[in-house]
């Protein structure tokens, strides 16, 4: 009986080899998609961490059309 299945251990190998392939390119992309998340995420609790500057608002004069 198991003279009538193919030879298939070539694309058996191969599926596995591939699929942790894909797996590990994932990985490594969504690693590098979190430490660019977390730089934007430390600047943007820098500048919420800086004092505002004093903003000393003049009264702004209203023009109007004559």
């Amino acid at each position: 009986m198991s003279d009538n299945l193919p030879d298939n251990g070539g694309y058996v190998a191969a599926a596995y080899l591939v699929f942790p392939a894909l797996v590990l390119i994932y990985v490594a992309i969504m690693a590098i998609r979190l430490s660019r998340l977390e730089r934007d995420l430390a600047q943007l609790n820098e500048a919420a961490d800086r004092p505002a500057p004093d903003e000393v608002a003049e009264p702004r004069e209203e023009v109007r059309a004559t």
